[in-house]
């Protein structure tokens, strides 16, 4: 009982309803700049039992009763078949804040275990699989928006994923149309730190269900830039935003990439929108 006492507390607590405001202001600024959802969208959300799904269906509620227009929501939870899963926890939780939802049960758990050597990664085979069975479910249910729960640093650690391990500079984009173009990807927590939404989660006592298959692997490199980027922000206590701040503020002219600049064009006289910094501090 002395370990749920502060927790409830919080949800009632004045820096409780800060957090919950900081959350609902950064989605709902996210959705504003990239237009994410529209008038009459069905807005599928994929839910996998962890803090950061569970945080954005409940926000998305929150706001789809603020909108000033009309969307629908329902909820979509991927039953991998993992064993020990507990099946009941998340039908049981929908069913009591009454929403829609839809529980796809497709054993890509085996499949992931029988292609993929022992201590080998398992995320890019189980994130494919995933991937088709998220769509083709997205159309059966009417869906043309699907809405992941990834947030700020999940992209800014897959720009470093890119840099260090693909060669190219890139991360997740916060919209994205899929590749046959039936339905648009948004990912409404682009703005979200995940320290804000575990300390969120906490307070709101979601039922969290852990992924065995992926999450409990510690030789991701993904574990290793998220590291990184903690050490860096404990040594420099906002650089993780900065960062964050540089992927919205990019200077095509200041890289190599010739086909988002036309460095061969380039003559006197030209002006640079960018400007010249070549010398600057």
């Amino acid at each position: 009982m002395n370990d749920i006492q502060p927790i409830l507390f919080e949800q009632h607590s004045t820096n409780f309803n800060r957090l919950r405001g900081r959350l609902e202001s950064a989605v709902g600024k996210a959705i504003g700049d990239f237009n994410m959802i529209e008038d009459g969208d069905v807005v599928m959300v994929c839910l996998s039992g962890g803090k950061d799904s569970y945080t954005l269906l409940d926000i998305l509620r929150t706001l789809q009763k603020r909108a000033p227009i009309d969307f629908k929501i329902v909820a979509m939870n991927l039953d991998q078949k993992q064993p020990g899963f507990p099946a009941e926890v998340l039908p049981n939780y929908l069913k009591s804040i009454g929403i829609d939802f839809h529980i796809e049960t497709q054993d890509t758990y085996s499949i992931v275990k029988e292609k993929i050597p022992e201590g080998k990664t398992t995320c890019s085979l189980c994130s494919r699989l995933r991937r088709g069975i998220i769509y083709k479910v997205a159309g059966e249910l009417g869906a043309n928006k699907i809405a992941l729960g990834h947030h700020r640093d999940d992209m800014i650690e897959t720009l470093f994923l890119n840099m260090f391990f693909g060669g190219s500079l890139k991360a997740m984009p916060p919209k994205l149309v899929t590749d046959k173009g039936d339905h648009i990807v948004i990912r409404p927590l682009a703005y979200c730190a995940e320290k804000d939404i575990a300390r969120y989660a906490r307070g709101m006592e979601f039922p969290i269900i852990p992924c065995n298959l992926c999450g409990s692997q510690e030789n991701l490199q993904r574990q290793n830039i998220k590291a990184m980027l903690t050490q860096w922000e404990r040594q420099y206590p906002g650089r993780t935003q900065t960062i964050f701040t540089a992927m919205q503020n990019v200077r095509p002219s200041h890289l190599l990439d010739s086909a988002l600049f036309d460095f061969q064009g380039l003559k006197l006289g030209d002006v640079v929108t960018e400007g010249d910094t070549a010398f600057d501090d």
